[in-house]
């Protein structure tokens, strides 16, 4: 019998999350040992955009993207050979399409770092196949909300569905400030917003998020890194409830909260 997995938002900070200690570089390292083993894993990543409609990934053997730079020798060496789930992507691309998304194919897109960062520490073995489906550009909160319901089938297939985002993030605030560096207030109170109206399951408040959050523009600039968290709570479906299960600040300027939407 397959087990229903959570839906996941995971916040991926920076791509030196993947070298350098952190209590959510920790907590990344314990989450995957936690979770029902997946057959595959399907992540909305913020560092893929598409126009029109989302698009999914068929690689049997993706690429690992250095999508970055200014960064140590050391991260753009890494590599996440975990194996495509073309399968995966596939049927993805038919839930969408009935859902009423005009839905497109890559056959050569890898996995980003959006992806294969926090994968690195979940599952250090990249031995769980792995697609990216993309998020929408210009799509609203509720578009991606719509988008995740439309996923939310592959939860009972043995799929793991991961948002991938940060719940915080203006790299315009970043002054090379230490990671232990404290949020300011226009962080944290964005998070405990956010926090409360998961917590309270209100779905309306949240999709309006950019007009009743406190900071909300001053957090997110643009939308991109937030949209995941849409995809995911969608996924989780109509009575999901959300979980926080992990909160820490890098930065100052980056909210690494983790939730599961079951």
């Amino acid at each position: 019998m397959t087990t229903t997995l959570p839906s996941l938002f995971v916040s991926h900070g920076a791509p030196t999350l993947a070298i350098v200690d952190s209590p959510a570089r920790r907590f990344l390292l314990e989450l995957g040992r936690t979770l029902p083993r997946p057959k595959a894993i399907l992540v909305a990543s913020a560092h893929w955009e598409t126009r029109g409609g989302p698009a999914v990934s068929l690689a049997a053997k993706p690429e690992t993207i250095h999508d970055f730079g200014g960064f140590p020798a050391e991260l753009h060496a890494m590599q996440y050979p975990a194996p495509g789930a073309p399968d995966v992507a596939r049927r993805a691309a038919q839930l969408l399409s009935q859902a009423g998304f005009s839905t497109g194919e890559s056959a050569t897109r890898g996995l980003d770092h959006g992806a294969w960062v926090p994968l690195s520490l979940m599952y250090p073995d990249a031995d769980i196949p792995v697609a990216q489906v993309s998020i929408v550009h210009g799509g609203s909160p509720g578009a991606h909300e719509t988008l995740g319901a439309a996923l939310a089938a592959l939860r009972e297939e043995g799929v793991l569905v991961i948002g991938s985002g940060s719940l915080t993030h203006n790299l315009y605030e970043f002054r090379s400030q230490p990671i232990d560096t404290a949020a300011p207030a226009w962080v944290s109170e964005f998070g405990s917003w956010m926090k409360d109206r998961l917590d309270a399951g209100d779905r309306e408040a949240l999709l309006d998020y950019r007009k009743l959050a406190p900071h909300a523009e001053r957090n997110h600039p643009s939308e991109e890194h937030l949209l995941p968290l849409f995809v995911a709570m969608g996924a989780g479906g109509e009575s999901a409830r959300a979980e926080r299960l992990h909160a820490s600040f890098e930065y100052g300027i980056l909210a690494m909260d983790v939730y599961a939407f079951s």
